[in-house]
């Protein structure tokens, strides 16, 4: 019950969270990669064995190239992506790599390309918030007292926003300071935050519903507060054994995973907070805010 005693408080950090958040991507921005913005593709492949991923991108680091993507390719071979680059920076790239190297493709990625990804992205977006909604109303429809099953959906999708905003909010930080890029590996983290977030979400929801339909409690809210207690500690738990392999990779994993799990870290913390601190205190605030109609 100490949650939902205490729910003014709880909502009002997420809010101030989620405004800074807004607040950072407005005034920084985020620094694009050539998957949105454009850019160069090369595919190479070592004839004997292959370097390490950090000789490769310190080799690269050399040329005035700015950063550059390095994601291994089968056994043998390495992708790299750049900015645009001229036909002489693009045969320094591949002198860089060494004689044992070989150029398989070389690709320009152009603006168009990346606003193409950028609108399928959002797209994906609102398909998976709506059909989440869908989802939620559909399995919470026979608990529609007192709070109709819809608006658990609802619920989650404003939780939902918040796990995606603070961690896209903490990233124009990074952007602004580190020169971090967004990439297409951002977006897979991003769905698959939204997946693992609305996951954890459920668990509580589904222990409202179950105390709902038994009745042991005699208001909703020590319905919702005994729900938190009986499931938070396996939340937590659960979240906190994903978030110390996530930051092994964070610190010791290749550089082109770094955002990924950064992301993936992120998401994985403010979804537990949300799904135990935000969600269900806000189902408080429907309930009592129908009550007052």
């Amino acid at each position: 019950m100490f949650i939902i005693k205490h729910k003014k408080v709880f909502v009002l950090v997420s809010v101030v969270l989620v405004a800074l958040s807004i607040g950072a991507i407005s005034f920084f921005g985020l620094n694009l990669g050539i998957d949105f913005k454009g850019g160069s593709l090369t595919e190479v492949e070592y004839a004997t064995v292959r370097p390490d991923q950090s000789v490769v991108e310190a080799d690269l680091k050399n040329l005035s190239l700015g950063q550059a993507l390095v994601q291994p390719i089968g056994d043998k071979g390495y992708s790299i992506k750049t900015r645009a680059v001229t036909d002489k920076e693009h045969q320094e790239l591949v002198k860089a790599l060494g004689a044992d190297a070989k150029e398989k493709s070389f690709t320009s990625i152009g603006p168009s390309v990346g606003k193409e990804l950028a609108r399928k992205s959002l797209l994906s977006f609102i398909l998976v918030s709506l059909g989440i909604i869908f989802w939620i109303a559909y399995s919470f429809r026979k608990v529609s007292k007192p709070v109709s099953s819809w608006k658990y959906g609802l619920v989650a999708i404003v939780t939902l926003i918040h796990d995606i905003m603070i961690p896209v909010g903490v990233f124009a930080v990074l952007s602004h300071i580190f020169g971090v890029e967004i990439d297409t590996l951002f977006v897979v983290a991003i769905l698959t935050v939204l997946g693992l977030s609305v996951s954890d979400t459920i668990v509580v929801f589904d222990r409202i519903r179950e105390n709902i339909r038994v009745g042991h409690f005699k208001t909703f809210e020590e319905t919702v507060g005994n729900s938190i207690s009986q499931v938070y500690t396996r939340s937590i738990a659960t979240s906190a054994t994903v978030i110390i392999a996530l930051l092994a990779l964070v610190f010791f994993g290749p550089t082109s995973t770094k955002v990924f799990a950064m992301m993936l870290t992120a998401g994985m913390f403010f979804g537990t907070y949300s799904s135990i601190f935000l969600a269900s205190p806000l189902l408080v605030f429907v309930k009592n805010w129908q009550k007052s109609k």
